[in-house]
């Protein structure tokens, strides 16, 4: 994870993975890091690598936090399939078209002339342009504090697949940054037990006094 964090490596927020996650209701999550790997979903690993759950049902990846021996390893497997989706960084004219993109299309992106606009105040205020992310090494100062991304972000879906006008209004609004804070919900039952005492305060032992009051 360090490795990633000095490559500017930023997570997404668990309000983002949760807006993406009613668009197909994605059992799934294809991630790079279990740190980052949020407990609301069913399954979560990397290719044939499991963090937890079975790899079946609908998916939601977040490509760049694949390699790309995974990314490519997905792409054979998502032909088969009309239920998924993918977050991505959005795509220059000049670079070659991802296999998600021929098969599906765009629902969301915030890469145009009126977020342009909006980025460049973002910019001078948050020091990025993009959609929110989470804190730089947030796993290590324990803290919910949201960042603006260096990148433009798009979201892809299959051809078929519908989205409804709520489902990307929830997205867009999950992509903002004006309360400043990702979500928190504490939540110590079943695999989200795990989740929560496995982070710097549960393994200090203060979830625990939480649960035994």
């Amino acid at each position: 994870m360090d490795e990633k964090k000095e490559a500017g490596y930023r997570s997404l927020t668990l309000s983002i993975l949760r807006a993406l996650q009613k668009i197909n209701k994605a059992k799934r999550l294809e991630d790079e890091v279990v740190m980052s790997a949020s407990p609301f979903f069913q399954s979560a690993g990397r290719g044939d690598l499991k963090f937890w759950g079975e790899d079946d049902g609908p998916n939601l990846v977040v490509w760049e936090n694949l390699s790309e021996s995974k990314q490519e390893q997905w792409s054979k497997t998502m032909v088969k399939s009309k239920y998924w989706v993918v977050w991505c960084r959005s795509s220059k004219k000049d670079e070659e078209r991802r296999t998600f993109e021929v098969d599906g299309k765009e629902i969301f992106s915030n890469h145009s002339k009126q977020t342009k606009a909006k980025a460049e105040e973002k910019m001078n205020q948050k020091g990025g342009k993009g959609q929110s992310v989470r804190w730089k090494a947030w796993w290590r100062q324990s803290h919910i504090k949201c960042a603006v991304s260096e990148d433009y972000a798009s979201c892809w879906v299959h051809q078929d697949c519908h989205v409804a006008d709520e489902q990307n209004a929830t997205l867009k609004k999950a992509t903002g940054v004006s309360q400043g804070k990702d979500e928190c919900k504490v939540q110590l039952k079943g695999r989200k037990y795990d989740y929560w005492m496995g982070t710097e305060i549960g393994m200090i032992g203060v979830y625990g006094l939480l649960r035994a009051k």
